[in-house]
């Protein structure tokens, strides 16, 4: 394991934030999976429900999407590949992530960074559903 980087906050010149401060702090939004929206990416047989993302109303997110990502066993998604960077963290099961260079096994606790335009694909390998919380910026539409 590396070592710990100190981080000294936000004490030095820090860069223009790019959206503006508003002059009343926005509220926070805890939610559930049940506050999300069930959505089915075609063509694709996995089903998968968005938690933070701009079109929920319970938690709009502006810059980020959060979906949470439900692979039945057998169960694939396709491989495919688009603009926006994920991080896919898987939370129960295993499988297979495809890409383009080959397959590599995931489990439980593997998180897996997809840079913009990463061909990637799921297979659920194993015998138990596969939950995948999927953590994208700028949310896909």
């Amino acid at each position: 394991m590396a070592k710990y980087q100190r981080y000294a906050g936000y004490q030095h010149e820090a860069p223009e934030p790019q959206i503006p401060k508003p002059e009343v702090p926005p509220e926070p939004k805890v939610v559930t999976v049940r506050d999300g929206l069930p959505i089915l990416f075609e063509p694709c047989e996995s089903p998968a429900v968005r938690v933070v993302h701009p079109t929920n109303p319970r938690a709009p997110s502006r810059n980020l999407g959060v979906t949470m990502l439900y692979v039945p066993p057998h169960g694939t998604v396709s491989f495919g590949s688009h603009e926006p960077e994920e991080v896919y963290a898987v939370l129960e099961g295993n499988g297979t992530i495809h890409f383009t260079q080959g397959p590599q096994l995931v489990s439980s606790g593997d998180f897996i960074y997809l840079p913009p335009w990463c061909e990637h694909g799921i297979e659920n390998t194993g015998s138990q559903q596969m939950v995948v919380m999927v953590i994208t910026s700028p949310a896909n539409p």
